[in-house]
Formats: C-alpha cells, sequence, structure tokens
C-alpha cells in the first residue's frame, strides 16, 4: 500500500445498504454502551456480540442487518453482483478493500475495549461510546476518521473511489458547479 494525501468520504446522496447498517450499529453500539456503563458493566457482552458480527461481515461477508434491510428494498453499494441461492444479500469478499477493513478493525476494537471494561476498568467503555458516534457520524456525513486513516496508509475504497483525489475538498457548490479543488477560486 502506497501512503496518500486527500480526504475520503463516502456517498450520502441515499440510503443504501452499508450507510443504514452503520447507523443502526453506532446506535446500537451506543445503547450497549450506555447500559454497560449506567446500569450493570455485563451488557458489555452486547457489544462484544457486535464486534464479533463485524467481524463475520468482514470475513464471509453474510450481515443480518443487512439482509433484513435488503427484505425491506434497500438497495447495496457493496454487495455482490450476482444473487446467491435463496436471494441473500452478501458484501463483496474478493478483496481487503477500504471499507472491509473499517468492519474488521471495528469489531476487533471494540471487542477488545469491552473484555478490558469488564477486566480492567470501565473507562473503557468510553472508547466503544466514541466509536459509536464515529459511526453515526459516517452514516450522517459520510465522513469517518478511521476510513480516512486506511486511506492515507493506502487502502482501496470501492464506495467511491472517484472522488478520492488529493485536491477534492467536498461536495459540488450551492450554484450546481463542479467541486471546488485545491486550485480554484471560492
Amino acid at each position: 500500500m502506497a501512503l496518500r494525501s486527500g480526504v475520503y468520504v463516502v456517498p450520502t446522496d441515499r440510503w443504501y445498504i452499508e450507510r443504514t447498517v452503520w447507523l443502526i450499529a453506532g446506535f446500537y453500539l451506543l445503547s450497549a454502551t450506555a447500559l454497560a456503563a449506567l446500569y450493570h458493566p455485563l451488557w458489555a457482552v452486547a457489544i462484544i456480540v457486535m464486534g464479533c458480527a463485524s467481524i463475520a461481515v468482514a470475513l464471509t461477508g453474510f450481515c443480518i442487518v443487512g439482509n433484513v434491510l435488503y427484505r425491506f428494498g434497500f438497495t447495496p453499494r457493496l454487495g455482490r453482483s450476482s444473487p446467491s441461492r435463496r436471494n441473500l444479500y452478501f458484501m463483496q469478499t474478493d478483496r481487503w478493500y477500504l471499507e472491509r477493513r473499517i468492519y474488521l478493525a471495528v469489531g476487533v476494537n471494540i471487542s477488545v475495549a469491552s473484555v478490558l471494561s469488564m477486566t480492567h476498568s470501565g473507562w473503557w467503555l468510553a472508547f466503544t461510546g466514541f466509536v459509536g458516534i464515529a459511526m453515526v457520524w459516517f452514516a450522517a456525513t459520510g465522513y469517518c476518521i478511521m476510513a480516512n486513516g486506511l486511506y492515507w496508509l493506502g487502502a482501496e475504497p470501492r464506495l467511491n473511489p472517484e472522488r478520492c483525489d488529493a485536491t477534492w475538498l467536498g461536495p459540488p457548490t450551492a450554484e450546481g458547479g463542479a467541486p471546488v479543488t485545491a486550485g480554484t477560486a471560492r
């Protein structure tokens, strides 16, 4: 992977399966974190379950929430092009692209943090809360700190590769013109 610069932002023009999964998972993570911090520390097991589910999505491409959303009519952007035997949604697993690495990294990080919250200090729940807020922010705005870190380290994105250059600074102007770039005046 070659180091690069620029900002990576996923599309927010519609609510596709993967974006909606990030939103639902973010609220689930925030709820489980609040219950573990305020009610009983064993609620951190719910965080571990979500972490394991995220790791399973990264490894197999199968997402339970994604399949429920698929049944409700949401369309995928990272789904496999060929339909499965039972018409199930599977995320593409042909290579380790940026968005797939996010599922793996989030799963490992929140699982480790929740185990640490149960065995070492409840303050580790602050990290899982931060990840939950970041997931909701990612779904709402398309910007993710971890996605940009992986992008800068050279991970290839699949959701929005054409808008990942070092000069792109934001969406089109209010007048409907081309995106503002580093070489143009505002």
